[in-house]
């Protein structure tokens, strides 16, 4: 296994770092019913019918139970993504080359940048949702991928400043701007690729 996935460790999910102990049964039971009930709504209605009162309504509880679960609509948006999130960081932490360990490193970085606009194609409208929180570079999907590619940069070049680089990259993946290149600009997924692509070379020489 590399450096850079000994260090990340095991999946981390997209809720903050600094996360509550197991839920109990009747908890999880009940957190799966709203989180239902949520998904039904953005797979028949979208995103934009997707609201802490539509989701209380959908599974026959009270607004109030929304909230204590998940504090708002980015925190609901997280929770709908956390289980792509924990897929994603399993393919490349212990996956196949070159996702995963066993390839060069700037052959990983170049898939995972790649998978990255893969997930936006499919999520950014929910992504852009969960970003609107002030909290979003403290979740613990954001500091795994943070990581993840910053380990990858220093085993390509130690003289970058890999943590600042990182940032970069994962600024060019939010979920506002693959919507606004996308559907404004009418870039396509492999043109956004691409893109990366330079901005990649550039970086790293």
């Amino acid at each position: 296994m590399a450096d850079s996935d000994r260090a990340a460790g095991t999946s981390v999910s997209l809720t903050l770092q600094d996360r509550p102990r197991p839920e109990r049964a009747d908890a999880a039971r009940n957190r799966r019913i709203l989180l239902d009930a949520a998904a039904r709504i953005l797979r028949d209605d979208g995103v934009a019918a997707l609201s802490m009162e539509t989701v209380a309504a959908a599974a026959g509880v009270g607004i109030g139970t929304v909230y204590r679960r998940f504090g708002d609509r980015s925190g609901l948006a997280y929770a709908l993504l956390d289980q792509h999130e924990r897929t994603f960081q399993a393919g490349f932490m212990f996956g196949a080359p070159p996702l995963g360990p066993g390839a060069p490193a700037a052959d990983r970085l170049h898939a995972f940048l790649h998978r990255c606009v893969d997930l936006l194609s499919e999520q950014a409208e929910i992504l852009a949702m969960a970003e609107s929180s002030s909290q979003h570079y403290q979740t613990g999907a954001y500091g795994v991928r943070r990581r993840h590619i910053s380990m990858l940069l220093d085993e390509i070049n130690p003289e970058l400043d890999a943590t600042y680089l990182a940032d970069a990259l994962l600024a060019t993946l939010s979920g506002r701007l693959f919507l606004h290149q996308n559907t404004d600009d009418g870039m396509s997924a492999d043109r956004i690729k691409s893109g990366l692509d330079q901005l990649l070379r550039g970086i790293t020489g």
